[in-house]
């Protein structure tokens, strides 16, 4: 009977044993938080006085070693006694005016992480309930990666130095990115889904990569990720372009502007050409394979971000099948090596002048939004005033004429947004903030129809105008879904990439989001390939339908 409990008691030791051993990625992933969160909470290290980047990569040897909870916590706890003591200030008071916006608040892994002991918990929620107190203004220059710059100095072969550039950029994700709540996926699975990646990393090149593929996760249209680093010393940056742009409909790219003449009369490319395959890829093949490579609000952007990068190859060889009068063909074609500034030359010389205004028939107006300036609109306003209605098109991408052209569509000032803040005096907790006016007191008001055409194009600026333009009262939107991204853009540099995301959060005075949804049209209109082919405009058709017929 002794034997048989002993034997019970040595197998029930090594089962307890075996439960408490943690994995390198939860090691890791609960010590990024815990660097963070010491980074933008702890008063000492967010004033600055440690070099809190080589704080990580010298405990990270450590952290390596441990190899049970209990190993993990002490050495977390040992960490926070070293910084020293922190003078108890709390209850900490917030300002009456102070209205907080919590969707993107959750500091509930301080008790709830497996890997942390009852005491490290404790010592991790003083330090929250007694957190540095910012004297930095968010609209005023404020940095949330603390002004430390070494990070163009790192050698991503380096296991470390990977790990502290994925912990700078996934910790201001998670307390200065105000559309957090509405990622796909929680913003923690997304770091312990990449971690290993990170840890496997052969190479700079392997690195960027899968810091890109971490971005796309914040389905954010504002984001882009440039690699610059080794890839320019291989030459994998040495990209040949197709001579035309397009539009992905029915999972078809369809050509709808050309870019070169020259370029593309030599394969008898033309507006309206249909491409089902793209070395023999399907157009929806490849869009699935680029999942990882672009980063956007919906499915509308992604699209159209997805052009590009399909209309680009490593290769001047390229195979491409096209769709003509219901047969396939396809031509070995050679795509050419220029860059931007080049594409952008044969761009100008294959596009019309583009009009800033003009009068349609039927006494109906037409504004250009991508294209008139502020000082434009006094001769704009004169020129359509008596109109019995103004398209604004604004598939395209403003010149901040929002405030000009509201005061001369509006009766009476309106309020059309109100945005959230990072606040810095509490990380991750965001406040609202009062908002944007348009409009002023005029009985001169603009009294005809107002027509805003939008589609995927429409970003930030377009949104947040055509917010600004529906509190006119008498405003249609037609088109389709616009790229969901409003709010400003942060951008971040690093060594061998540079990226961005937007800051602030931006909503209808309401409450309604904007971010991922876009503008919602009134009349949802689409781009047709036999449309395209016939050279029409059936968005702005459709808008002059509804300015005659009224629906």
């Amino acid at each position: 009977m002794k034997k048989i409990t002993l034997l019970l008691i040595i197998v029930f030791s090594q089962l307890s044993l075996a439960n408490s051993k943690i994995t390198e990625t939860e090691k890791l992933a609960a010590t990024c938080k815990v660097w963070g969160f010491l980074k933008y909470y702890h008063p000492k290290v967010a004033n600055g006085d440690f070099n809190w980047d080589q704080q990580l990569l010298d405990i990270l040897p450590k952290i390596e070693k441990a190899e049970t909870k209990e190993e993990f916590s002490l050495i977390m706890e040992n960490w926070i006694d070293n910084l020293g003591p922190i003078k108890q200030i709390a209850p900490i008071p917030v300002p009456k005016d102070v209205r907080f916006f919590d969707k993107n608040f959750n500091l509930s892994w301080i008790s709830a992480n497996k890997l942390f002991s009852k005491k490290l918990s404790k010592k991790l929620k003083f330090i929250e309930e007694n957190r540095f107190q910012s004297n930095e203004d968010f609209e005023h220059g404020f940095d949330a990666l603390k002004k430390t710059r070494n990070y163009f100095d790192l050698d991503y072969t380096n296991k470390g130095n990977r790990i502290l550039m994925l912990s700078a950029y996934w910790n201001v994700i998670e307390y200065f990115f105000p559309y957090k709540y509405i990622m796909d996926q929680p913003w923690d699975l997304s770091l312990q889904q990449i971690l290993p990646e990170i840890a496997d990393a052969k190479n700079e090149d392997d690195f960027y990569l899968v810091m890109r593929k971490l971005s796309t996760k914040l389905n954010d249209s504002h984001v882009e990720f440039k690699i610059y680093g080794s890839f320019a010393k291989t030459g994998i940056n040495k990209n040949y372009y197709f001579p035309a742009t397009g539009k992905i409909i029915d999972e078809k790219l369809i050509v709808t502007e050309i870019l070169g003449d020259s370029l593309a009369e030599a394969d008898n490319i033309k507006i309206g050409t249909v491409i089902t395959k793209i070395n023999d890829k399907t157009i929806k093949e490849i869009l699935t394979e680029k999942k990882d490579a672009i980063c956007a609000s919906n499915e509308a952007a992604y699209l159209d971000k997805a052009v590009i990068r399909i209309l680009t190859s490593e290769s001047e060889n390229v195979k491409v099948e096209f769709l003509k009068d219901g047969n396939y063909e396809t031509k070995s074609m050679i795509w050419f090596n220029y860059h931007d500034s080049h594409r952008n030359e044969f761009k100008k010389g294959a596009q019309k002048k583009q009009e800033k205004f003009k009068l349609l028939e039927n006494n109906v107006g037409y504004v250009n939004m991508g294209t008139i300036q502020s000082r434009h609109i006094p001769e704009m306003i004169e020129a359509l005033k008596s109109t019995r209605a103004i398209v604004f098109d604004m598939r395209n991408y403003p010149n901040g004429t929002y405030a000009e052209i509201s005061n001369f569509l509006n009766a009476k000032e309106e309020k059309f947004a109100i945005y959230t803040y990072p606040y810095l005096n509490y990380p991750g907790k965001f406040k609202w903030t009062d908002g944007t006016n348009s409009g002023t007191e005029n009985k001169d008001n603009y009294k005809g129809k107002i027509i805003v055409l939008l589609n995927e194009n429409s970003i930030s600026q377009s949104e947040w105008t055509a917010m600004c333009l529906q509190t006119a009262g008498n405003t249609t939107i037609i088109g389709s879904q616009t790229a969901g991204t409003d709010g400003n853009a942060v951008d971040i540099d690093f060594k061998g990439f540079h990226t961005r995301y937007t800051g602030i959060g931006v909503f209808y005075p309401d409450g309604r989001e904007t971010q991922r949804i876009g503008i919602v049209p009134d009349i949802e209109v689409k781009p047709t390939i036999k449309g395209i082919q016939e050279g029409k405009d059936e968005v702005l058709d459709r808008a002059l339908s509804f300015i005659n017929i009224g629906k």
